[in-house]
């Protein structure tokens, strides 16, 4: 018995070329040096050889394809799922893709929420070690703040230095911008700030000591990462083994993606495979989160650092 999902190559056949040029834009990221040099010397076109320049409607077409590769990687599903759809002359790869188009659209969110957190961190950091460097130089608190500019933690950064230039409550300003993932450390300085302002204690001390136990508490983490580094690669490797065997039966002979989608068999084998596949990444994904929050995000080490910056 055969199970016939064929989709006609007038279908597909679009599909696999979309998505080529799909994934050509989003892995290609011309250098930034080149083009703003194009851009100086060509009038803001992008020139070809021998001074040859592009039409304005392709300049257009190719920005908000680059803009659309760059928002929209999640998209390089479809254009895969197209091209083992074409091979394998079933609707089924595609379906597939399109499922998971948001499950990717979500995994590649939470790496751009981690990146920002990371480089909150790391904002703060060098802006303890600034201001305290600032007050060592002889400046005042509220100079030295609006001295120091922190572009990492956003828009709402400025409110900070507005608040110290003018007078404002430059603590609740601090606690609000703290409240940013990866910008906690911020609450230690405004409890730093708070108590120098109000108690005549040294801030700069105080900042560095908060700045001390950010940069240990990272390393840690960094640490801890590393040691989870031969985990994420096994699981990778075992979520590749599957696509290696097709491409070893397909070079073979074996026409193992006509077995999956024509057959109930290859069908069954493939939802189990399928499931298998992704309790397994659940559960090491699982194992992997649960060992990297074994460190709680800020709370052990800061709060001691501010326990003696109070005192």
């Amino acid at each position: 018995m055969t199970v016939h999902a064929a989709v006609p190559h007038t279908v597909l056949g679009p599909v696999a070329a979309l998505g080529a040029l799909v994934m050509a834009w989003s892995l290609m990221r011309p250098d930034q040096e080149v083009r703003r040099a194009r851009m100086l010397f060509a009038g803001g076109g992008v020139t070809g050889p021998v001074g040859f320049r592009l039409p304005d409607w392709v300049e257009e077409w190719r920005g908000r394809l680059w803009r659309l590769a760059l928002e929209r990687r999640e998209l390089v599903c479809l254009p895969l799922g197209g091209v083992v759809a074409l091979l394998g002359q079933s609707v089924l790869p595609l379906l597939a893709a399109v499922a998971a188009v948001p499950l990717v659209r979500r995994w590649l969110g939470a790496r751009r929420s981690r990146e920002e957190r990371e480089r909150r961190e790391a904002a703060v950091i060098e802006l303890c070690g600034a201001v305290a460097g600032e007050l060592r130089a002889g400046r005042q608190p509220a100079e030295a703040l609006s001295a120091v500019g922190a572009r990492e933690l956003g828009s709402d950064w400025g409110v900070v230095p507005a608040a110290a230039r003018f007078g404002g409550d430059v603590p609740e300003a601090l606690r609000t911008v703290g409240r940013l993932p990866g910008a906690e450390g911020l609450q230690g300085v405004a409890a730093c700030w708070k108590v120098a302002v109000d108690g005549g204690a040294g801030l700069a001390a105080a900042l560095e000591r908060v700045a001390a136990a950010l940069s240990a508490e990272r390393d840690q983490r960094e640490e801890l990462h590393a040691q989870l580094a031969g985990t994420r690669s096994t699981a990778l490797m075992l979520a590749v083994l599957p696509v290696v065997a097709l491409l070893m039966g397909s070079a073979l002979g074996a026409a193992p993606l006509r077995v999956l989608l024509h057959t109930p068999a290859g069908l069954g084998c493939l939802c189990l495979g399928g499931l298998l596949e992704g309790t397994g990444l659940a559960w090491t994904g699982r194992i992997v989160r649960s060992a990297v929050g074994v460190p709680t995000a800020g709370a052990g080490p800061l709060r001691s650092s501010e326990r003696r910056s109070v005192r």
